[in-house]
């Protein structure tokens, strides 16, 4: 399997059971480049509430989004993949002032197949009752954001692939 580069920073994103954290590494190995775990972002607080099932709101994702797109910023030029649910468009010009370069793989899929993947995965705070809420808040990407939608059905090194064609069409990020 060959492996590309990007000097990109890549942001995973999509409402929860999309397979950002199983993608996400995938694509970083296929690119060469690091990958963070998002989650791994979240302050405690914000982990606790969605544990409890409360949905987060704003003010709780600012200092998660802010930490992330200080580790994007510190990959600009260099390549890097993070995963981020980035539902709100208001959340990528965040990442996007933060890391200017960043570019968005945006998992889509149907509302049942995402359920039935979060009712199966294991050792996750994030439950099922939480992914209306997910929906809700989705603002898919736009024409002027630098991104591609990828459809997760199939197995993970297909939507891999399909995530890999689609970012060879973006242009190189600005320096």
């Amino acid at each position: 399997m060959q492996q590309l580069h990007t000097p990109h920073v890549v942001v995973v994103m999509g409402v929860a059971g999309t397979g950002k954290t199983t993608i996400g590494p995938l694509l970083a190995a296929r690119l060469g480049v690091p990958y963070a775990e998002g989650d791994d972002f979240h302050p405690p607080a914000n982990i606790a509430k969605m544990t409890a099932g409360t949905p987060l709101t704003d003010e709780d994702r600012w200092p998660w989004l802010d930490a992330i797109g200080g580790w994007a910023h510190g990959r600009a030029g260099l390549g890097g993949v993070v995963s981020s649910s980035a539902l709100k468009r208001s959340y990528r010009d965040r990442l996007r002032a933060a890391a200017p370069g960043v570019v968005f793989v945006h998992l889509t899929g149907s509302r049942e197949l995402i359920e039935d993947r979060m009712s199966h995965r294991q050792g996750h705070f994030m439950p099922t009752a939480l992914l209306d809420s997910q929906f809700a808040t989705l603002q898919p990407l736009q024409p002027d954001e630098a991104g591609v939608a990828v459809d997760v059905a199939g197995t993970p090194e297909e939507i891999t692939a399909r995530a890999l064609d689609a970012l060879k069409d973006l242009p190189e990020p600005a320096r």
